[in-house]
């Protein structure tokens, strides 16, 4: 009778293969901050190009699928249970704490059904401000489950000045990227010019 050694066959690629996964599930278990971090960061753009992009009014029903989302792919990394009914009444608390921009979300998207101008103009502003309401929604989900809370226990007035003082993060950001990319494009219209090779 041959016995099969522990790395070969069938139950050895099982074995590998669970190796393998295993590292991926510690290292989300260790830092879900900085994993759900980037999930907002990235969500934040996707939430900029459905605000920009997408026609009048179907902009806000974009972007508001990309939170509900967000939602619950932080429910997942802090292990918090989620339902899609409950996310979407914890999100409307939260956005109603963020009443000037979910205001000006509004008339923004109304602004684009202008032909040309409108469009171009609000859509800009629109990515904007999409951009910065995910990304203060998302950090707000961060502290409140990090610190061991639920969609069943978030109290929106509880964050109000943690929601103000993410609101001055995500402006210096954005004045930060802006100054940045000023300065790589004045340097690189400042970089000298190799004159053209001359035909002999």
């Amino acid at each position: 009778m041959s016995q099969e050694s522990p790395g070969s066959g069938a139950t050895g690629g099982t074995a590998t293969a669970d190796v393998t996964r295993r590292p991926i599930l510690e290292t989300a278990q260790q830092n879900p901050d900085e994993l759900a971090a980037q999930l907002v960061d990235r969500l934040s753009l996707w939430s900029a190009a459905a605000g920009g992009v997408l026609p009048p009014l179907v902009d806000m029903v974009g972007v508001g699928g990309v939170q509900l989302y967000m939602l619950r792919r932080l429910s997942d990394i802090y292990g918090v249970p989620f339902s899609k009914n409950l996310g979407k009444s914890v999100l409307s608390s939260v956005i109603g704490a963020l009443v000037p921009e979910n205001a000006s979300m509004a008339a923004l998207s109304i602004i684009k059904g202008v032909p040309i101008v409108g469009h171009a103009i609000s859509g800009v502003t629109m990515a904007g401000v999409s951009a910065g309401a995910t990304w203060v929604i998302g950090n707000v989900f961060i502290k409140h489950f990090a610190s061991g809370g639920t969609l069943l226990d978030f109290n929106p007035p509880d964050y109000r000045e943690f929601i103000k003082v993410q609101k001055e993060k995500f402006a210096a950001r954005r004045s930060a990227g802006a100054a940045q990319a000023a300065t790589t494009s004045s340097a690189a219209d400042a970089a000298p010019k190799e004159p053209a090779p001359s035909s002999a």
